[in-house]
Order: structure tokens, then sequence, then C-alpha cells
């Protein structure tokens, strides 16, 4: 008996690859979304080895394109504002809204993308900050990204940040819990942290 063809052993791969591929294009063509580029087989297996793998990574990705294209729709401020986090379909919403109506409204309509499980609203109301607060928050999310990255125990892929008037916000598949309390204290480490919000959901939970 012979065993199965080098060539359907590689379809299914070849399939999600090209979901991958499909997906990243239909993102790219819609209106306001900034060019998304991957480039060749290391960032693919970079892709490959997060928790969500490439399926989810495809949909994670579509949903982003259709919340900028409908934000966009709607108010180009909103997308210069409103800082969006997605993993599996959870989307996470922060940044600084100029009133009340813009924060529901941006919640409103992330909620309109097909494919989304929950909305974490975390945008705050603009309370005057100007360009030193966001080049320090900035800078917040660029240090934990970089301490996380060379932590061996940690795989970082696995997690987003975003930092707001000092607060840091996590999302993302923690491997164990003892990986996430890394995680949290290199946040809590970083100068300038005032407070770290956890929305990291462990593996063995999923």
């Amino acid at each position: 008996m012979t065993g199965p063809s080098r060539h359907s052993t590689f379809r299914p791969a070849l399939a999600t690859l090209t979901l991958v591929g499909l997906t990243l294009a239909a993102a790219m063509a819609l209106p306001g979304c900034a060019p998304l580029v991957i480039g060749g087989a290391g960032a693919t297996a970079a892709v490959a080895s997060e928790h969500r793998g490439l399926k989810g990574f495809a949909s994670d990705t579509q949903i982003r394109a259709s919340i900028n294209h409908l934000w966009l729709q709607h108010s180009l401020e909103m997308t210069n504002r409103i800082g969006l986090s997605i993993n599996q379909g959870r989307v996470l919403l922060t940044g600084r809204a100029t009133d009340a109506q813009m924060r529901l409204d941006a919640v409103r309509l992330a909620w309109q993308a097909e494919g989304v499980r929950e909305v974490i609203n975390e945008i705050q109301i603009d309370n005057g900050a100007g360009i030193v607060d966001n080049a320090r928050d900035t800078w917040i999310s660029t240090q934990l990204r970089t301490r996380i990255t060379f932590d061996g125990d940690v795989h970082s892929q696995n997690y987003s940040i975003d930092t707001v008037d000092g607060v840091v916000y996590l999302m993302g598949v923690a491997t164990t819990q003892a990986e996430l309390d890394t995680v949290i204290q290199h946040a809590r480490s970083v100068a300038n942290v005032q407070r770290v919000v956890n929305y990291v959901r462990l593996l063995a939970s999923l």
C-alpha cells in the first residue's frame, strides 16, 4: 500500500497560506487601511508560531480591515485617535476619543465587523494630553515589547501591547501562568507605567 503523495501532504498547508494571502490582499484593498507586509518564509513562520495559527491570524486581519473601514467611513479622526488590537476575534479598543459620542460610536461600529466575538472598551475621553504624553506612551510600549522579545521564557508574538496615559493594556494568549506573570512583571518594571490592565488568556482555557 502506498502512502499519501507528497503533493497531497502539502495541500492543506498551501490552502491555509492561500487564505492568508487573499485575506491580506483584501485588507489592503479597503480604503483607509495601511499596507500590511509579511516578508518571506521567516515572517510566515513567525505567524504560524502564534497560538492562533495562520487561519486565526487571517481572520483577525480581516476583522481589523473591516473595523478600520467602518471607522474611516464614519470619521477620519476616529481612525487617528482610537487604537485597535485583535486576538482570536476579541477586540481591544484604546486611545483618546474627543468626546463620549465618539467613544460610543467606535464601540458600536467595532461590533458590526463580521467575526467579532468580544469588544473590550478601554477608550478614554481626551483630557488634553499632548505630544509629550503620546511620546511617553509609545516609549513605554516599545520598552515592554523589547523586554519580552528578548526574554527566552516568553512567546512575545502572542501578546499585543497598548499604552494610554501610562496605563499598559495587555492582550493575547499566554502559554502558562508563569509566562503571563513574567510579562506583567516586565510591564510593571518599565519607567512611568501607572497601571497594568491584563486581558491575556491562558492557552489551556481556550
